[in-house]
């Protein structure tokens, strides 16, 4: 390569926010979505498949003034000045495709789906561009049943995953009991939607900034460590004091409703004061029972009036999906995952599409942070897969036969391969090294002349050249680390040697 060559070589740059994966993460998540689509399809769960890219209205990001649509979306024009976006979540395209699709799908209609989803947003730890999620929806019943469904699924699906009972919590409440509640101190109507917008934001800080920061976000705002201000949502300290009031804990069993109880100043109880609190109530009250009927307790789900979730987004129920066994962040201190998955109800998403009221609940599953959350547990397997069986090219001018010979190991469902590159025996043995094959077949001159192949285990080998044992051992692995067997007999020797290693084929 001359200077101006080296000078105009390419970049092989990865943009921010994005990522390259190998075999090990993508066959680890391969076993975990295999695993979630047996529960979802447990449950009536079909699967179903939409395109990563949208009409930008469709997504429910309107243009703004400005030459593309930025609002979290990536975006672009086609030939016919059509906005297009990448999707950001896997609800609205579905919300588009019951709407198109509507006559022909049954009511309800349960699906599921996983992919890729892309947000134009500034990367950084934990925040990517581009990252998987796998959904489950509900579309066509307004029944509180389906809710409760939904919870006993995600419940159902860590359990499924490995993730044991008492390590994780799914948490339900209702935007409808937050509303009402803001509702009953004067926060009700369009005129106060952005100071509603305000106090919500606020309350889905409680984890990491306890009552009290919580407190000053709803008061006057609030100077943190760094010394930044947060201007707050300017309530009236016993406004204030009527929101933290529904934070209290769930009792013994878990389910208690919440805010039963809280005095407002004229004296009405919230419950009193408020039809769409009653009304979120009234569905807690019946998730309840469908939770408890079918023995889902507190241990796997409980109501908590600290869930918020999507602040513009649902209309009734909420959950989340949160895992509570501590792990050791970066400075050493206990932490925890925290949310792997979340949802609600948002009945007004299908409806953009057809002019009338279309009743849909479901959730999603952060595949990556998830995956992240398994890997601590121990419960997926970090190491690459097995990879094919490599048949070495000893002589180049027979290159037919050894063809013939992967040949017959793909007939037999075996993953195998021919080596097709220019090295001699040493680099080939090296490749199958990278390759993480599990044997390799050999035939050289002297083996042709008998009609036989050497079947090489390579790990065996490995492992062999990593122990010291007796001599009789030694010579037990030697044995199965390589041997020599008619041609005749090379697909059920190489059956042997995956079978010994617990590798399946078909």
């Amino acid at each position: 390569m001359n200077a101006d060559e080296k000078q105009n070589r390419l970049s092989a740059r990865l943009p921010r926010g994005l990522d390259d994966r190998g075999p090990a993460e993508i066959a680890a998540t391969r076993v975990m979505l295999d695993k979630i689509r047996v529960v979802y399809e447990r449950y009536g769960f079909e699967p179903v498949e939409t395109p990563a890219i949208e009409y930008t209205e469709a997504l429910g990001k309107f243009l703004p003034d400005q030459d593309r649509p930025n609002a979290g979306v990536f975006s672009f024009q086609d030939d016919d000045e059509q906005w297009l976006s990448l999707r950001y979540d896997l609800t609205a395209p579905l919300a588009r495709h019951v709407a198109a699709n509507f006559d022909a799908l049954p009511k309800p209609y349960r699906s599921y789906r996983h992919g890729y989803v892309f947000r134009n947003e500034k990367p950084g730890p934990g925040r990517f561009r581009q990252f998987m999620q796998c959904d489950a929806d509900t579309v066509g019943s307004a029944s509180p049943a389906a809710d409760a469904e939904i919870c006993m699924m995600a419940a159902d699906t860590m359990e499924a995953l490995g993730i044991p009972r008492g390590a994780y919590v799914v948490k339900v409440n209702s935007r409808k009991i937050l509303d009402g509640v803001l509702e009953s101190i004067g926060l009700g109507g369009y005129e106060n939607a952005g100071r509603r917008l305000t106090v919500l934001r606020a309350i889905d800080k409680l984890d990491r900034l306890g009552v009290e920061g919580v407190r000053h976000l709803l008061g006057p705002g609030r100077k943190d460590e760094s010394g930044d201000f947060t201007k707050g949502a300017g309530l009236e300290t016993w406004q204030a004091g009527v929101i933290l009031g529904i934070f209290r804990d769930g009792g013994d069993k878990g389910f208690d409703l919440i805010a039963t109880s809280i005095a407002l100043p004229d004296g009405k109880a919230v419950r009193e004061a408020s039809e769409l609190y009653r009304a979120g109530s009234d569905e807690l009250d019946e998730i309840r029972s469908l939770l408890l009927a079918s023995d889902y307790g507190p241990d796997r789900i409980r109501i908590d009036g600290t869930v918020v979730r999507g602040l513009e987004y649902y209309t009734g129920p909420v959950f989340e999906v949160e895992l509570t066994f501590p792990v050791q962040g970066d400075d050493g201190r206990p932490v925890r995952f925290g949310s792997v998955a979340g949802g609600g109800r948002y009945d007004g998403l299908v409806g953009r599409f057809r002019g009338e009221a279309v009743p849909a609940t479901g959730f999603s599953i952060g595949v990556s942070r998830l995956m992240a959350a398994l890997t601590h547990l121990g419960k997926v397997d970090a190491r690459a897969p097995p990879g094919p069986v490599v048949v070495i090219v000893f002589e180049r001018e027979r290159i037919a036969d050894y063809q013939s010979m992967v040949t017959a190991l793909r007939n037999a469902g075996m993953r195998a391969e021919l080596y097709l590159g220019a090295g001699k025996f040493g680099a080939q043995m090296k490749y199958a090294d990278k390759r993480n094959a599990p044997c390799v077949v050999i035939q050289g001159s002297d083996e042709r002349a008998k009609g036989e192949v050497t079947i090489k285990d390579l790990i065996v080998g490995a492992e062999l050249a990593k122990l010291e044992k007796g001599r009789d051992e030694h010579l037990k692995n030697q044995a199965q680390a390589q041997r020599a067997v008619p041609q005749t007999q090379l697909v059920s020797a190489v059956a042997e040697v995956l079978a010994r290693h617990g590798i399946a084929w078909t």
